[in-house]
């Protein structure tokens, strides 16, 4: 799961956010309008070269690319310890530097910056460093060697999610050179098996270490930036996720010859209760972070959608904004539970009456809706006693994280800095990130980068994987200032 997925959600808006004029008085670089603002310069690569912190940040991010750290050959342990070995160069105390592994190449890493003893809770930074497969044939570059060529960064990891590890690093790195002594602990966890694998580290660490990434809250993946032809759209906040649970469907018959065929068919029993899943809409319900989504979106769109989006705020929800926003698979995922057919698999000869047909239905289940209750809806809708429905495994819940005034304010404040008049976005995530282990102990958990990309080029998951050099060094300054910003007492 990556930044990726809130950069195509963010395609149904794009459009309609340019035509509301949304950033297009930003057209300089990041750069120039942090310049302006009166913060930090943070210079255009190449054009007048990288700050010292900026070359750090892209040296890391080269090293990360280039260890394989793939579930199938690669070597997570690799890369944890070479962060680890950077930050004791730099004079981080051994004991806090702890490179933790379940299993062989499974290593994760958690550096822990010291803070004065406020009484504050720690602030967790989170990015995993596994990746997903890449077979070298599949790319014009090789997918493991770090290259800069066209204003951009290629790499397997580039986007997803090494680019966020190699940041969090490299603002650890700057702020001891800096002096900067954080009101409470600031913690990294560079993670593994997040992409797959039996070893997810944040649930493995959770399990195993509870202590040493114990938080008040954490900063992950799952949100970003979106950019349509070079204008910054919009900058979201990854404040809850749907639920993962499949299930299986099947039916069973004594079958027969094909030429003596009857209606008690396997395959009409399974493809009569697929119809039906199809037809049935679950009921309407939003929470803090989609009423917050469909709010701040409802002031960004203009005609039908925009009073689509007020309608459904209104109690009850009006049929018609329903009817209108579930037209769109985007807004509709957010409205709903959903459930679809995805795997089918029936029947054991051509010439033989099935015996068995089975299907995968997949449901994205709201954020605090009892997956018990889904699969009775999905019983009472089927309503044939010939089809059976288990779970294909156990889900894993988590509740939204509250969106807090310290938390949603600041990221505002910076967003302002750096993008003037790019609005901050809530989001719901329709696909899982590791965030959700944290919920689930009581960490709430934003996903906040300021790393954006265009939305008509994703490559994250996919061949030549890229992210945009200055897009990169925005996010390392949006992150700096996120992270110093949160843990020193005289912003609150």
């Amino acid at each position: 799961m990556s930044k990726f997925v809130s950069l195509i959600n963010y395609f149904s808006i794009a459009t309609a956010l340019l035509i509301a004029g949304c950033g297009q008085d930003v057209p300089e670089t990041a750069a120039d309008t942090a310049t302006e603002s009166g913060t930090e310069d943070v210079r255009s690569p190449g054009t007048s070269g990288l700050l010292p912190h900026q070359q750090l940040a892209r040296d890391i991010l080269k090293e990360l690319i280039e260890i394989d750290t793939t579930n199938s050959k690669g070597d997570n342990t690799a890369a944890a310890q070479a962060m680890a070995d950077r930050l004791l160069a730099a004079g981080f105390p051994a004991e806090d530097l702890r490179v933790l592994a379940p299993v062989d190449r499974k290593g994760n890493l958690v550096a822990r910056y010291r803070g004065r003893d406020s009484g504050r809770k720690p602030l967790l930074l989170l990015a995993h460093i596994d990746v997903v497969e890449a077979d070298p044939a599949d790319w014009t570059l090789d997918p493991f060697t770090f290259i800069e060529q066209d204003g951009y960064y290629y790499g397997r990891g580039t986007t997803d999610d090494k680019d966020e590890a190699a940041i969090h690093i490299a603002n650890f790195l700057r702020m001891k050179e800096e002096g900067f002594v954080p009101d409470r602990d600031i913690i990294v966890a560079l993670t593994a098996d997040e992409e797959g694998g039996p070893n997810n580290g944040v649930k493995w660490l959770l399990e195993n270490h509870p202590d040493l990434i114990d938080a008040e809250y954490a900063l992950n993946e799952g949100g970003g930036g979106a950019m349509k032809d070079g204008i910054h759209v919009a900058n979201a906040v990854q404040a809850s996720e749907k639920v993962y649970q499949t299930f299986i469907l099947e039916t069973t018959n004594p079958g027969g010859h094909s030429s003596l065929p009857v209606k008690d068919n396997a395959i009409y029993h399974l493809a009569d209760a697929l119809i039906r899943i199809r037809n049935h809409e679950f009921p309407v319900s939003l929470n803090e972070v989609t009423q917050l989504f469909f709010e701040r979106s409802a002031e960004l769109e203009e005609g039908e959608l925009a009073d689509a989006m007020r309608g459904v705020l209104q109690s009850p929800p009006d049929p018609a904004a329903i009817a209108y926003l579930s037209d769109t698979p985007y807004y509709n995922s957010r409205l709903r539970t959903t459930c679809v057919a995805t795997r089918l698999d029936a029947g054991h000869a051509d010439n033989a009456l099935p015996q068995r047909a089975r299907a995968t239905v997949n449901c994205r289940v709201l954020p605090g809706e009892s997956i018990d209750a889904v699969q009775n809806t999905l019983e009472t809708v089927i309503g044939d006693d010939h089809v059976s429905i288990t779970r294909a495994a156990v889900a894993t819940p988590s509740p939204p994280s509250p969106l807090t005034g310290e938390m949603l304010d600041t990221i505002e404040a910076i967003t302002e800095e750096m993008w003037p008049g790019v609005p901050v976005i809530p989001t719901m995530s329709t696909g899982a990130t590791d965030g959700l282990y944290l919920r689930n102990s009581g960490i709430p958990v934003y996903g906040v980068s300021g790393l954006f990309g265009e939305i008509d080029d994703v490559r994250a998951h996919g061949q030549n994987e890229r992210i945009l050099v200055k897009s990169f060094f925005d996010g390392q300054e949006f992150l700096y200032r996120l992270t110093t910003t949160l843990t020193r007492t005289d912003t609150k």
